[in-house]
């Protein structure tokens, strides 16, 4: 499913349509260029999960988590950017962080990926000619779930 994104509103209603569909066990896997919206995108998600504050890009804590009750579902918010090598994720206990919580993974080929997970959306963010689009797969737990 291909979704265009010719602003922040869209951007800001895609991730409002995402939250209201997450559940614990999930993982939302952004993946695209520098620049091409990832943090913006998971920003929009947390803001519709309910937080109210500043949400900062992990890219260099790595993981930054959201509890009740500022959001309505345990959130962990992942930037894998700086990761060398998959194996690093298990040094940094996210199977832990991730215990019943919604997992947002920036970069998750860095981090080996999720998109076997049957909780996983994959969505690639995609800049061209000015506009950018969302490239939606969802796993089989997403079914009927889809943004």
């Amino acid at each position: 499913m291909i979704i265009e994104l010719p602003g922040l509103p869209a951007v800001q209603a895609l991730g409002e349509r995402i939250a209201a569909n997450l559940r614990a066990g999930d993982v939302v896997a952004l993946s695209g260029g520098l620049g091409a919206g990832k943090t913006t995108l998971a920003r929009a998600i947390i803001a519709a999960l309910g937080y109210s504050g500043e949400v900062p890009s992990p890219t260099f804590t790595i993981i930054e988590t959201y509890d009740r009750p500022a959001v309505r579902i345990p959130l962990v918010h992942a930037d894998f950017y700086r990761l060398e090598t998959p194996q690093e994720v298990e040094e940094l206990g996210l199977d832990e962080y991730r215990e019943g919580a919604v997992l947002i993974a920036e970069w998750p080929e860095n981090a080996g990926g999720f998109e076997r997970e049957p909780g996983c959306l994959s969505i690639r963010l995609e800049v061209a000619d000015g506009a950018r689009k969302a490239v939606v797969e969802t796993g089989t737990d997403w079914v009927g779930r889809q943004p």
